[in-house]
């Protein structure tokens, strides 16, 4: 039976490419069946660069069968997986978050969680001297993960590994980090074409602090006004989204990459309170400015308080 490979729900350019990555490797080198699928639509960047290195839209799966033999990357979180995951046979889990736990497998299987700030970064660590056959839309993949989740190594994630993986990716590549960095995140941007509620949705993880349950969104953007600008909106939609995902509140923290700060959404006095207690912060008015806050992973998930 096929090996599917596939990383969390509302998939962002790591969870994306790092199920196509490993897919190839159980594929081509491994001499298993696999392939890669995703838990939704991938965001701007990851449909980027799929359409750059000309790779096919992974299959989307709403669920998986009961023994369906699979891979989990970029997550091990049972809420960002699907409903069905632990009637799956899990083979592999490839992460580099904090363990969340209430997975089960069927037996002993390989686990490697990294404190690195990319999945992509792991797997070439885990692939050794076969990592040198990848072809260059495979080093392409692992160069666009690394720099997305690293936001070219401005996030406090970033690693001297990981930045050396990826200097090596594009000396490889004969690409420029910058220039195409650029690109990656102007694709990132462009989020003129997506609903509100699917702005609120597309690079999020629910998360709770004691009894209350947050939607934590992260909108990473080079032109953090586009965003802004719809602020009345967004504000509004929260409500609604909130209580269609069974949740007391949305968080909305749109980063700025370039300014290297985040911009939070304040709709009521919770998330004003949420704000103040947990960035020691002031909140006059429906936002505030976090500067040096960029990763939710490192800085906005572990210091939230209510």
């Amino acid at each position: 039976m096929t090996t599917l490979v596939f990383g969390h729900k509302s998939p962002d350019t790591d969870s994306t490419g790092s199920a196509i990555l490993w897919a190839w490797y159980l594929n081509e080198i491994k001499g298993d069946k696999a392939e890669a699928a995703l838990l939704g639509e991938p965001n701007t960047e990851a449909a980027f660069m799929l359409k750059y290195w000309e790779l096919p839209k992974p299959a989307i799966i709403a669920d998986v069968k009961d023994d369906q033999p699979c891979v989990i990357v970029d997550t091990n979180n049972p809420a960002e997986l699907p409903a069905n995951i632990n009637a799956a046979d899990i083979r592999a889990i490839i992460d580099h978050h904090k363990l969340v736990g209430g997975l089960e497998t069927r037996g002993p299987i390989d686990i490697t969680v990294r404190p690195l700030a990319c999945t992509a970064t792991i797997m070439i660590d885990l692939m050794g001297d076969d990592a040198a056959k990848m072809p260059d839309w495979a080093k392409g993949v692992a160069l666009t993960c690394i720099l997305s989740d690293t936001l070219e190594f401005r996030s406090p994630t970033t690693t001297d590994h990981d930045r050396a993986t990826a200097e090596k990716l594009a000396g490889d590549l004969g690409l420029n980090i910058g220039d195409y960095a650029a690109e990656m995140f102007a694709a990132k941007s462009d989020v003129s074409a997506f609903s509100d509620a699917e702005l609120l949705r597309m690079d999020s993880k629910e998360y709770a602090v004691g009894d209350t349950k947050f939607r934590v969104s992260v909108l990473e953007t080079t032109a953090p006004k586009i965003v802004l600008d719809r602020k009345a909106s967004l504000i509004e939609t929260m409500t609604s989204v909130a209580a269609e995902d069974g949740v007391d509140q949305v968080l909305l923290f749109v980063v700025d990459i370039l300014r290297e700060e985040a911009t939070l959404l304040v709709p009521n006095d919770l998330v004003k309170s949420v704000a103040e207690k947990s960035f020691s912060t002031l909140v006059d008015g429906d936002t505030v400015v976090l500067p040096g806050i960029m990763s939710r992973k490192k800085q906005i998930i572990p210091n939230l308080a209510v």
